[in-house]
């Protein structure tokens, strides 16, 4: 009788155990939406299709993804991206944090005229206190962060004049994202901020609409914006950067099982760190490759010195000030503190 009922105790368990991968199997969609602003050659758009690739390979094809590239899942409108995440339309996103910035207001750190002076700068923040603090902020937000990526170093591009002081820019219709501080860091210099999706963007600076447009050099450089929209003058100036964040839906991640949570992860974690790579590639002292490339292209190239630098942070001093109060003044202190502990 004992054996008997073990025997009925065993099967139970292994048909509830069946049962309950059964449920998680019936829960999986067979297709996931994953959101990207840039599609392919961007290096954006590339970290978008290896993380799909590897979702598909460690899960064994349980889980698969198609990218939804020129945040089409939003109508073009990038800063609607976080918020459809959210409520559920969109499953997964790589997401730039300036375009997030106006629904998870922390995010607008990374966009602080002239915080971070170079690569490490950035690395001291994602990869620190910071990082982790953001990222818990993300997941109240019900989202799922879990990895880092980069859209890279946003520089200075127009078809009027090259731009060595704030006085250059005076007057100049510059294209910005959806951001108000970045409205406001524009608005300091003496340009024209012109709000506009990337979508827009390009044939807007091909007529003539605006004259500008902040961008890192991969996004100039695979976009040709030489010729594409006439932007022959080019400032390397480093005043922001745009870290990428690898997202997945809370409610779509609880719907898959641990190993297949740990498996996203770690594909996100792997695209992230190949992503890093390839937005660097030919940008990171000594390598200065890729901007030769662009120099060879005919594009003239101002590359600001220190002290030429000093006149936009004194330009912009009261917009950082401003922002350091809305983003928090604790969260500020600690990345300006990492940034100068950097090694």
């Amino acid at each position: 009788m004992k054996r008997l009922l073990g025997a009925l105790i065993t099967f139970a368990m292994v048909m509830a155990g069946m049962g309950i991968q059964a449920a998680h199997a019936a829960e999986y969609k067979s297709e996931y939406k994953l959101s990207t602003v840039l599609g392919k050659p961007f290096p954006w758009g590339n970290a978008g299709e290896r993380w799909c690739e590897l979702v598909k390979e460690k899960t064994g094809g349980r889980i698969n993804i198609k990218m939804y590239p020129g945040a089409s899942l939003v109508g073009g409108d990038q800063t609607k991206e976080f918020t459809a995440i959210r409520q559920g339309s969109i499953d997964m996103a790589i997401g730039s944090t300036i375009n997030w910035s106006p629904q998870v207001q922390q995010l607008n750190l990374f966009s602080m005229p002239f915080l971070m002076p170079d690569y490490k700068a950035i690395d001291a923040l994602t990869e620190g206190e910071v990082g982790n603090e953001l990222f818990k902020i993300l997941a109240g937000k019900d989202v799922v962060p879990l990895a880092w990526g980069e859209n890279g170093f946003r520089e200075l591009s127009n078809s009027k004049r090259p731009i060595r002081t704030p006085q250059d820019l005076k007057g100049l219709k510059i294209r910005v994202v959806g951001s108000p501080l970045f409205l406001d860091s524009f608005t300091a210099l003496g340009a024209n901020p012109t709000q506009m999706s990337w979508a827009d963007a390009v044939p807007a600076l091909s007529s003539g609409a605006v004259d500008g447009q902040e961008n890192p050099l991969t996004v100039f450089m695979a976009a040709k914006l030489h010729t594409a929209a006439n932007q022959k003058n080019l400032t390397l100036w480093g005043y922001v950067a745009d870290p990428l964040i690898f997202v997945v839906g809370r409610e779509v991640w609880n719907s898959w099982t641990p190993e297949d949570q740990r498996a996203v992860r770690e594909a996100a974690v792997q695209a992230g760190k190949e992503n890093v790579v390839e937005a660097r590639k030919g940008l990171v002292p000594p390598d200065d490759t890729l901007i030769r490339e662009i120099e060879g292209l005919g594009v003239n190239v101002v590359k600001l010195t220190e002290t030429e630098k000093a006149d936009f942070r004194k330009a912009t001093r009261e917009v950082y000030r401003k922002w350091a109060d809305q983003i928090g003044p604790d969260l500020v202190k600690k990345a300006e503190e990492a940034i100068a502990g950097r090694k």
